[in-house]
């Protein structure tokens, strides 16, 4: 771990986390805003979040109404990776969804077809504050006629300013529950949302992307996997006692996107 040497002229694209780094549920974390300006400076900024609750056009309008200017197609949620991978893997095709509005209109998006759990391909499920029995009992109806399982992340908890909350690690776990594993999760760290990430920027080298995040186990391992450099913000989830306990290792540590930018600027 270097915690001393970030230039920020060692990259051209930033893949930077939302919830935790750069809002905390609808609202700025302190900083962030003129740190992001900053960052513009040194190569393309790109949101890579497992936030699947809503669609990309949706969180650029709301990172805009907080003064963060970002188009929906710089925008990389967990919803628009799962559809894009679906739609790579199995062409248009037929799913009933655990989730939030998010992941129902990526995937209509990108031509997949919402339906009741009869006619379901398949199961996506993503992060559901409203999730229920009934939800539950059509996930398990259609995973019993044949549909397959597929979750946009598995991320534990979620970060609220008054605290962490579950995550869509809660809806996965539930449809795991009744007996079915996922044919993948493709949200941070998995391989698939690195891919997707690189293929929105445009790179096909890993060393050109630095990935900041405020989550060890989904930013950071993401990272290590896919040979990119990571920066740990401590704004979120993580603080110093987690990362101490951690066998994943962040190429930098800060305390928020202030001191990472501050940080290269006075190399």
């Amino acid at each position: 771990m270097d915690m001393n040497s970030l230039n920020l002229k060692d990259y051209s694209s930033f893949f930077v986390d939302m919830d935790g780094v750069i809002v905390m549920h609808d609202q700025r974390v302190p900083g962030s805003v003129d740190s992001l300006s900053q960052l513009a400076n040194f190569g393309d900024i790109y949101v890579l979040s497992n936030n699947s609750t809503r669609t990309r056009k949706r969180f650029a309008k709301n990172l805009a109404g907080l003064g963060i200017d970002l188009p929906a197609s710089s925008i990389i949620n967990s919803a628009f990776v799962l559809a894009k991978y679906l739609r790579e893997l199995k062409g248009a095709t037929k799913a009933f969804v655990v989730g939030e509005e998010g992941l129902d209109k990526e995937l209509e998006l990108m031509g997949h077809e919402i339906v009741q759990p009869a006619e379901a391909e398949v199961i996506a499920v993503g992060m559901d504050r409203d999730i229920n029995y009934d939800k539950l009992d059509g996930a398990l109806s259609g995973l019993l006629s044949g549909a397959e399982f597929y979750g946009t992340n598995a991320d534990k908890t979620f970060p609220t300013p008054e605290g962490q909350s579950p995550g869509a690690g809660a809806s996965v776990g539930a449809v795991k529950g009744m007996g079915f594993e996922p044919e993948r999760i493709v949200g941070k760290p998995s391989s698939v949302a690195a891919e997707v990430a690189m293929e929105v920027a445009g790179t096909d080298n890993p060393e050109d992307c630095l990935v900041i995040g405020d989550r060890l186990e989904t930013d950071i391992l993401m990272a290590e996997r896919a040979g990119m450099d990571s920066a740990l913000v401590l704004t979120g989830v993580e603080t110093r006692e987690s990362l101490k306990e951690s066998d994943i290792d962040p190429s930098y540590v800060f305390d928020d996107l202030c001191e990472l930018v501050a940080s290269s600027i006075s190399v």
